[in-house]
């Protein structure tokens, strides 16, 4: 090999270990962006699936009272219409 081959594969070999350093650090990047996905989501108090079960209890609650509210206006409905005729 001659000293100019010799001087481009060195570079090359610089090259590529630098890209490979950039990778690695992008990877620790990713890393930590995972990691911050994963507790908003996974989170027991804040995260994605607490906040789902909270307004799925919410749901299940105004249900619940939107339910008794209408039962308890057709039950003054018939007693009005039952005390009228009879």
């Amino acid at each position: 090999m001659s000293e100019s081959e010799l001087q481009d594969l060195k570079d090359a070999i610089v090259n590529l270990t630098m890209q490979v350093q950039r990778m690695a650090d992008k990877q620790d990047e990713m890393l930590l962006d995972v990691r911050q996905i994963k507790e908003a989501v996974y989170h027991p108090e804040q995260g994605l699936y607490a906040r789902l079960r909270d307004l799925e209890q919410w749901k299940e609650g105004v249900a619940k009272f939107i339910w008794t509210v209408g039962l308890a206006v057709t039950g003054l409905i018939i007693q009005a219409v039952y005390s009228n005729l009879f």
